[in-house]
């Protein structure tokens, strides 16, 4: 077996608390398009998911390559290549971790209030090198939908009374201090370790992380499901659940300065225009650009990478290997391959680790 110049990604649908997944079902060709709790399809993760009650699928997550003689996961493929696949310095910060899990989200519902650890915090509580900071790039927003996140408080409860309200699960009292912030197709912003939050209902979106399924949900029931108690703080408390929370309130015109990203315009050869997006203006947890082609163009990048076609139809040129490229594909690059060619009527999104 040799390390091919790049693989296509295996649809990777994992177990949710959340109802979702009908756009998700049109892409695959169900026949009938339904939510379930099914709503996540993780493009690339060396990372298993956290299910309770599911721990006879230990490997649930982990995502598997189409090579040219079978599917095969992506731990196994690290396994066999690590510095080929993911390059040396990578693979001394990282060892055989992706480094960044990496997502189709598509909500049904609103989801549960939660948060996320920080590095700092997971470090100290839950031995992990990892917090769960994370980003988000929207594609799209159901019809019937408006469209919305909640994302950090806009006012600071005191802190008594909103341990209370997560106590008895006072709702109202729970998203008091909330207010939502409007999204559409396009946006990007980002959500660091520590910041509540929650997507609106009927948002499609891609999803980038550290590596980990971490977090604590302050909200037990949602969609007609109701979290385990080993499930809601992680096997915690609530104070130590509510010890991850930033408190920090920010008006709408602050929460879009600190958390959405404006793109950043990057060289391109060839009929393309190319921007970052997710870089250290913003976060070191992951990298994300974007690439508008439209004709041929010829791209140098610095580490290993996901392209995920968000629109459009074209060609991918990898040394010898020729894809054709449609709408939510999604082709993983090695490390060992520099430059990619491109042609067609395209616009992609490339994910990439940490520099």
């Amino acid at each position: 077996m040799i390390l091919e110049p790049c693989y296509r990604l295996a649809q990777n649908r994992v177990w949710r608390t959340y109802p979702g997944g009908r756009t998700l079902d049109e892409i695959e060709g169900v026949a009938k398009p339904a939510d379930t709790h099914f709503p996540e399809d993780w493009l690339l993760s060396t990372t298993a998911a956290r299910n309770v009650g599911r721990e006879k699928f230990p490997d649930e997550g982990i995502s598997r390559v189409v090579t040219s003689s079978g599917e095969l996961p992506l731990t196994e493929l690290a396994a066999r290549f690590p510095e080929e696949l993911f390059g040396k310095a990578h693979r001394e910060k990282f060892g055989n971790s992706a480094g960044f899990l990496l997502k189709y989200l598509d909500s049904a519902i609103r989801l549960h209030m939660q948060c996320h650890p920080s590095v700092p915090f997971a470090r100290r509580f839950l031995n992990s090198p990892f917090g769960k900071t994370e980003g988000y790039f929207i594609l799209a927003i159901r019809p019937e939908c408006e469209g919305y996140i909640y994302l950090g408080f806009q006012r600071t409860p005191e802190y008594g009374a909103f341990k209370r309200a997560v106590e008895t699960q006072d709702t109202e009292a729970i998203l008091a201090g909330f207010d939502r912030i409007p999204v559409k197709p396009g946006d990007c912003f980002y959500v660091p370790g520590g910041i509540p939050h929650a997507i609106g209902e009927g948002v499609f979106m891609v999803e980038m992380m550290e590596p980990t399924d971490f977090a604590v949900r302050i909200e037990f029931e949602r969609g007609g499901y109701r979290l385990p108690e080993s499930a809601r703080f992680m096997g915690r408390d609530v104070d130590f659940a509510l010890s991850m929370f930033d408190f920090t309130a920010r008006d709408l015109r602050q929460t879009r300065e600190e958390f959405f990203v404006e793109p950043l315009s990057l060289p391109i050869e060839g009929d393309a225009k190319r921007f970052s997006l997710f870089d250290r203006r913003k976060t070191s947890c992951f990298r994300l650009e974007r690439i508008l082609l439209d004709g041929s163009a010829a791209v140098v990048h610095n580490a290993f990478r996901v392209l995920i076609v968000t629109r459009g139809t074209g060609k991918l040129f990898c040394q010898d290997r020729t894809l054709v490229l449609r709408q939510y594909d999604r082709i993983l690059i090695p490390h060992r391959v520099p430059e990619l060619r491109l042609s067609g009527n395209l616009e992609l999104l490339v994910a990439m680790p940490p520099e």
